[in-house]
């Protein structure tokens, strides 16, 4: 985007944005459509004013929470030409999100880090054994977390034996239990 045309976000649309709070609302991947029918989009002056100006059409976020606390986000726009962002889209931002949201954490150094490091075990586990407790928590069978990740089912049961282990949990309501909390 031009500097200047961004500058007028921080400005202005961020307090005239129809789409942000929508997004930030569903917790994972969306597309803008999913939150507001893309003729609807183009009446308002966040996209003629300021979409538009730099030929951005069609968009797609993904939000980054620990806990309640929203710490970052990815927001990818493209034109009109190369059409809408679809369900491979949202599944491939559902796959890095939690290796983006350990690096916000890690790079902020600041409150939210400093609080998580101190409470939450869930920072124990590695970019992988947190994807798959996530998947554990969201009720996906061992098979269904294998197909996902394009695993034997073996590699995904031994993933969650040292989830349990770095948890302390036995089951994986306990997993689940956990990611709520945190």
């Amino acid at each position: 985007m031009d500097p200047a045309n961004l500058a007028t976000y921080d400005a202005y649309y961020q307090y005239h944005d129809p789409i942000t709070f929508k997004l930030q609302a569903r917790r994972e991947a969306t597309l803008v459509t999913q939150v507001m029918p893309q003729r609807d989009l183009m009446r308002t002056e966040f996209f003629n004013d300021f979409l538009a100006r730099d030929g951005l059409y069609w968009g797609v976020n993904a939000y980054s929470y620990v806990g309640g606390h929203n710490i970052g986000d990815i927001r990818i726009w493209r034109g009109r030409q190369r059409g809408n962002f679809d369900a491979h889209t949202l599944e491939l931002l559902r796959l890095i999100e939690p290796a983006f949201t350990g690096a916000l954490v890690r790079a902020s150094g600041g409150p939210v880090a400093t609080q998580l490091a101190s409470g939450s075990p869930i920072l124990k586990l590695s970019v992988r054994e947190f994807e798959i407790a996530r998947m554990i928590s969201d009720d996906l069978s061992d098979k269904e977390i294998a197909h996902r990740l394009a695993v034997e089912i073996s590699t995904v049961r031994t993933h969650i034996d040292r989830i349990f282990a770095k948890l302390g949990v036995r089951r994986r309501s306990g997993v689940a239990s956990l990611f709520a909390r945190h």
